[in-house]
């Protein structure tokens, strides 16, 4: 399968703020041929076409698709409006929670989004596959919602007052999002608990990247914490390691926890820095064709390194983690990922609105399809619930962290290992 350059390729998450963005593997942005100068049911018949020559399943999820179209030709639209309404509709009957219909204000979200500028309560959300409950992915660290409490895997059941229950996904969305210094109550399911978060929406700058240098009795080490696959993810990465070669580190963390994913390429040319050569992800689509994502540019760094992983580790992160693990370059710490390996196209339809298709799935290296199943550390330790809530964000990467401290020992074993293999093999 192969991707242009002006498609949006997209994981299966949706990023909720106040804005609302997909985000996970990949972004494809490609100019709509119409332009829109478009009657509505023109709109709703063009949505039907992507559907029609890109959905990776070939049956539809067992729907007539065609049926689908003469019932939503034979209507008459008089508005955009009742196009966007009958665009969702549409959409429904396919039951994938991540092929969906944006409207001008969602699509220009989502690309703002990407480009790592956001207003609002940013946690990321999605449409759980079997019982279409609103879960929470993650919550982009920083945000209010992270500084609220939420956690991956909290289950939405009210928001304001209003329950979740049946409620599409882009009206949750509607709901959760508003202007800065605005509130919303989110009503979440956690495990056997009922909680309420009062979340003040606000502006939220996103850097990608985090790092700094930590002393070590092996030699210096460099902690990077990847927050967001977004644009400049990879730029910043990559600053980040020439810093810390500079300085002779001797090994590496790599923190992805509750990173929600975000851009496929970002995700690939972040893998070069610390892969050789190697495969790096590959999809398959409808028909069965499948391109690989290779490693063999880019390349800065071979040293030791060990990769923080949880339940918040989605679709991007997950292909990173994937490929570090496949090809054994890193050992992977923490618990298992989230779990979404599904691919989407992002492309813009009619005037100024945008469809996110589900256009294929992702296997690691090995051939793992990792969808529903995520990608199990080397090296399980999971936080209690007590040591959960007693982490602050200033804890996160420090003795205070204990998957952290965990990861240092891993890394302490393989530096050792390195630099006895090294001393072995330069013995007269």
């Amino acid at each position: 399968m192969r991707l242009s350059n002006r498609t949006l390729v997209v994981g299966a998450t949706v990023v909720l703020t106040a804005a609302v963005a997909v985000t996970g593997a990949g972004l494809h942005l490609s100019k709509s041929l119409a332009g829109f100068r478009q009657s509505p049911k023109e709109l709703v018949d063009e949505i039907w076409q992507v559907i029609d020559r890109e959905y990776v399943d070939a049956t539809f999820n067992g729907n007539d698709w065609r049926a689908v179209r003469r019932e939503y030709l034979s209507r008459e639209y008089a508005t955009p409006d009742d196009a966007y309404k009958a665009a969702r509709e549409m959409l429904e009957k396919i039951n994938d929670p991540y092929t969906r219909f944006m409207d001008p204000e969602q699509f220009k979200s989502m690309q703002i989004e990407t480009s790592g500028e956001l207003t609002g309560v940013g946690i990321t959300i999605t449409e759980d596959e079997e019982t279409n409950e609103i879960t929470v992915i993650s919550p982009i660290e920083g945000s209010p919602a992270a500084d609220a409490g939420l956690n991956a895997k909290d289950v939405i059941i009210e928001i304001d007052g209003t329950s979740t229950k049946g409620m599409d996904l882009n009206e949750a969305v509607g709901m959760i999002r508003g202007p800065v210094n605005t509130s919303v109550r989110l009503k979440v399911r956690r495990d056997n608990q009922i909680l309420n978060f009062d979340i003040i929406r606000a502006r939220i700058e996103i850097h990608p990247v985090r790092h700094s240098l930590r002393e070590t009795p092996q030699g210096k080490v460099g902690y990077i914490r990847l927050v967001q696959f977004s644009s400049n993810a990879a730029a910043e990465m990559r600053s980040a390691i020439r810093e810390f070669e500079k300085e002779n580190v001797v090994g590496y963390v790599l923190d992805l926890r509750s990173n929600p994913g975000g851009l496929l390429f970002s995700s690939a040319e972040i893998a070069r820095m610390f892969l050789r050569q190697g495969t790096i992800v590959s999809t398959v689509n409808r028909q069965g064709v499948s391109d690989r994502l290779q490693a063999g540019r880019g390349f800065l760094t071979d040293k030791p390194m060990v990769v923080l992983i949880d339940g918040g580790s989605a679709s991007a992160s997950e292909i990173l983690a994937g490929a570090l693990q496949d090809n054994g370059r890193a050992t992977l710490v923490g618990t298992k990922t989230f779990g979404k390996g599904l691919v989407q196209s992002v492309q813009p339809v009619g005037e100024a609105s945008g469809i996110a298709v589900t256009i294929a799935k992702y296997l690691t290296p090995s051939g793992r399809d990792i969808n529903k199943k995520g990608i199990e550390p080397d090296i399980e330790l999971a936080l209690t619930d007590a040591q959960r809530e007693s982490l602050t964000r200033d804890d996160i990467g420090t003795d205070k962290d204990p998957q952290y401290s965990q990861a240092l020992v891993i890394l302490r074993e393989r530096i050792a290992a390195g630099q006895q293999q090294t001393s072995q093999s330069t013995t007269p």
